[in-house]
């Protein structure tokens, strides 16, 4: 991984950014994180949020804070504000509903198996995927934890990915970029597979890999660097500050440019 300062963002008309210990810090988004998003915008660049948080956040996201779009539940669907919120998920509302329920019997039998995580909070809010906690409100349980709940989740037949937080199981083969490549083609007419070079991603953990891996100008903050070694594809560049701050820095690095 280059230092950011290696970066050239001459060319860049869009930034794309996880959430959690990427734009926030210790679980807050910061005055600076948020300032520096308003920024972006002010500046005519895109910002759009890519993120394994709940339907009922991005809800909140997409209506309330400066960005384009909000890609969310790790791209089973996206929101985006034009005078009023519209959502585009990837399946319909009765295939949502059934997965629902056969996922809670597997967060039960996950608990159960793996002493120490939780169903996350957070699940209440969530429409098409299983989140389970093991290191946000519960005490932090080892890579090791985590990797065994993927695990599980994959062989109950789900897609798995491990977050800064969570790990997040779903039905179905998607991922956060065949979603991103959608809602470009779909609300702004853009083919990111052409474009690729005018986009910079801003992650910072595993289930960020297809998008380090797709976008040539892909970041991570300094955090990135407690996945060491468990990274399908690492980022090309990395911050010097972590989380929030490290967002600021990469926000002042396409600006500056």
């Amino acid at each position: 991984m280059k230092p950011l300062a290696k970066l050239d963002a001459g060319a860049v008309r869009a930034l794309l950014f996880d959430i959690d210990d990427t734009l926030t810090t210790s679980g807050k988004l910061t005055a600076a994180a948020y300032a520096a998003l308003e920024r972006l915008q002010a500046a005519g660049k895109r910002a759009v949020a890519v993120t394994g948080r709940p339907a009922g956040w991005c809800d909140h996201m997409a209506r309330m804070w400066p960005v384009d779009a909000v890609v969310g539940e790790n791209g089973a669907f996206y929101f985006f504000f034009r005078q009023k919120l519209e959502r585009r998920y990837l399946d319909p509302a009765e295939v949502r509903e059934r997965n629902r329920q056969r996922l809670a019997k597997i967060g039960q039998d996950i608990v159960a198996a793996v002493p120490g995580c939780a169903i996350a909070t957070d699940q209440a809010y969530r429409e098409t995927d299983l989140a389970i906690d093991y290191c946000e409100d519960v005490p932090a349980l080892p890579l090791a934890a985590a990797e065994r709940i993927a695990e599980l989740m994959r062989g109950a037949g789900l897609h798995a990915k491990v977050s800064s937080i969570h790990v997040n199981g779903w039905f179905g083969d998607y991922d956060k970029l065949a979603m991103t490549r959608l809602l470009f083609r779909e609300q702004f007419a853009i083919d990111l597979d052409r474009s690729r070079d005018a986009v910079v991603y801003v992650g910072d953990s595993p289930n960020d890999a297809p998008m380090f891996d797709f976008f040539p100008l892909s970041v991570g903050v300094a955090n990135i660097r407690r996945f060491a070694g468990a990274l399908p594809a690492a980022p090309k560049y990395v911050t010097s500050a972590a989380s929030g701050a490290g967002f600021v820095e990469v926000v002042a690095q396409v600006l500056r440019a």
